[in-house]
């Protein structure tokens, strides 16, 4: 009677090791099974995620086969029994068990955003309500109310125009957009400041937010970094003896929707806010973002006698003490423009 007990037990126990070998061989084939996801796919982990959600959203998103063995898996292997709250990256990922890594690191994709120089403050708005995984908080906000939010001075047009710092800015899923407009502002109020406080002597501006203003003018002008400090004197010299800027981003920029691609000189006679053919010294606030080479031209401008500049044609500027250097200078344009546009159209 003992043997035939102990022949039983000892079958049992076999067919318990073989199925419990078996077992183990099937919740290693669940984790290592291949999994293919979508080029630029992300997978979002709410918090909370039970084990049974986590089954159900893997079918669904990335059509694991066998996925109720998972949470038996989890339980085999406790280093990937951890995972974390997030939107993940599946670049790279081959395997179920490279997926539990990635879920269990916490590594969130980071996402990214470019803000240009020159962009508008309208052009920003537009980036940020179409990047993908923020979240909206500045919707339905004013300027007013926002230049609050983000501890910036008010101005006389209440804008957020000129201030935000031209970067890529990176971001996790889920961030909101007024804490990413806080880091390029606050960077942007950090350069302003700095570039104040050590600005050369004599500068025609009576405070940081007429230096602002003057930089997206000179971003405007000239993409040519190395131009930039001796346009920037064209117009601080034109300030020191109260000529008018007569510069034509401003009036675009006063234009508005209005602007089509040409400035007529009925535009150049349209008084605007923003016209400098019309109004004495800066408009009221900036036209676009400045670069931190612009802000750094109006601090410290090159030391020149210029008060004209033209475009020469080569993608720089002839810049003239005089009207009649300038009036020559313009000559010397037209005839490059007619020659080119003649070349161009045979």
């Amino acid at each position: 009677m003992m043997k035939k007990i102990l022949s039983t037990l000892l079958i049992l126990l076999v067919i318990l090791s073989a199925f419990g070998f078996w077992g183990y061989q099937r919740l290693e084939q669940v984790l290592e099974q291949p999994i293919s996801p979508k080029a630029d796919q992300l997978l979002t982990i709410e918090r909370g995620t039970t084990g049974k959600k986590l089954v159900a959203l893997l079918e669904q998103e990335l059509q694991i086969q066998d996925a109720q063995w998972l949470p038996w898996a989890l339980k085999l292997h406790p280093q990937f029994n951890n995972i974390k709250a997030g939107t993940y990256a599946l670049t790279d990922v081959s395997t179920l068990a490279d997926l539990l890594r990635r879920l269990n690191d916490g590594k969130e994709v980071q996402l990214s955003l470019r803000f240009t120089e020159g962009e508008t403050w309208k052009i920003v708005q537009k980036s940020l309500k179409n990047a993908p995984h923020l979240r909206q908080q500045i919707d339905g906000k004013t300027d007013a109310e926002l230049l609050s939010l983000l501890n910036l001075p008010s101005n006389a047009q209440n804008t957020l125009e000129g201030w935000i710092y031209p970067d890529t800015y990176h971001y996790v899923p889920n961030s909101s957009d007024l804490d990413l407009l806080k880091r390029a502002t606050s960077h942007t109020a950090k350069v302003l400041e700095k570039a104040w406080a050590e600005r050369d002597e004599n500068l025609p501006l009576n405070n940081a937010y007429e230096m602002l203003i003057l930089a997206s003018i000179v971003e405007k002008e000239s993409g040519m970094q190395a131009e930039r400090a001796t346009i920037a004197s064209v117009f601080i010299n034109r300030l020191k003896v109260k000529m008018r800027l007569q510069t034509d981003p401003t009036v675009i920029y006063g234009m508005g929707e209005n602007y089509n691609g040409n400035i007529r000189k009925k535009d150049l006679e349209t008084p605007t806010a923003y016209n400098t053919y019309t109004i004495d010294g800066l408009p009221p606030s900036p036209i676009a973002n400045p670069s931190e080479s612009a802000i750094m031209a109006v601090a410290h401008p090159e030391k020149s006698d210029f008060l004209y500049f033209v475009a020469d044609g080569s993608g720089g500027h002839k810049f003239s003490r005089n009207l009649t250097e300038h009036n020559r200078a313009v000559q010397e344009y037209l005839r490059w423009y007619r020659q080119n546009n003649k070349k161009s159209s045979k």
